[in-house]
């Protein structure tokens, strides 16, 4: 339960928003990445490392394939960013912090693919066009569950938890929306995160979750596991799907 504690988030929060040393930008997967003052900030965690592994941007088959890709969420847009660089035509790039948008779009410039991709403030999808439609919708969420009636201290604090698990039930219910036909929904989750929350979740919203992969990564005294999950409609004439899990996985690494 340590590894899941909502206050031990909060504590990475604020640790990373007020470090002196905070740089204003970092190197992942070789390539350099602007860093802006209260976004979320890669340096801290193997979070978004992991996330890079899981959608095989390193690789000749990323999941994203090339073409549209929409990233809720996007921080400093190291995903965004790279989904283009790997091939998509078309990025959407959205977050809640407007900070984060101008991160993005910064990110976007320096890598020369600012023509590809777009990035916008939005609260999850309020703000989208609503004929907007993507090949591949996917969020690296905040995915430690915080106490329902906890209020947000800081912009900053929303790319670490998530109270009442709201915004989760919110992206499995209207995520499968805005795929376009034979689309896919990705999340990007954790061993931090409640998982049997997201069933529950999932079984109450009738979608199904199903891992595509997994990896283990040493951080500090902890080993977490990384989980990237696709999310489907469940077909109402289907036998309720086997809970996934680490079990159930079908690839780890370090």
């Amino acid at each position: 339960m340590e590894i899941r504690s909502y206050v031990q988030s909060l504590q990475r929060s604020r640790e990373a928003r007020s470090d002196s040393r905070r740089p204003d930008s970092f190197r992942l997967r070789g390539r350099e990445w602007t860093l802006l003052p209260d976004v979320f900030a890669p340096p801290y965690t193997t979070s978004t490392d992991a996330a890079m592994e899981l959608l095989g941007f390193h690789e000749d088959h990323q999941l994203a394939g090339n073409g549209s890709f929409l990233e809720i969420g996007c921080g400093t847009g190291v995903i965004a960013v790279s989904a283009a660089l790997s091939g998509c035509e078309r990025v959407l790039a959205t977050d809640i912090n407007p900070l984060a948008v101008r991160n993005t779009a910064l990110n976007a410039q320096r890598h020369g693919i600012a023509d590809r991709v777009r990035a916008q403030q939005s609260d999850l999808f309020d703000a989208l066009d609503p004929h907007a439609r993507f090949d591949t919708v996917y969020w690296h969420s905040n995915f430690v569950l915080a106490p329902s009636d906890y209020r947000y201290a800081s912009l900053h604090e929303r790319a670490y938890v998530d109270p009442g698990y709201a915004a989760h039930r919110r992206y499995l219910e209207q995520a499968p929306q805005w795929t376009t036909e034979g689309g896919r929904v990705l999340l990007h989750f954790s061993n931090r995160g409640d998982l049997a929350r997201l069933h529950a979740l999932a079984d109450e919203t009738e979608r199904e979750l199903s891992v595509v992969r997994s990896m283990h990564v040493e951080e500090g005294r902890d080993t977490i596991e990384y989980l990237l999950i696709e999310i489907a409609r469940r077909d109402a004439s289907s036998p309720r799907p086997k809970r996934v899990g680490a079990a159930t996985s079908n690839r780890q690494g370090s």
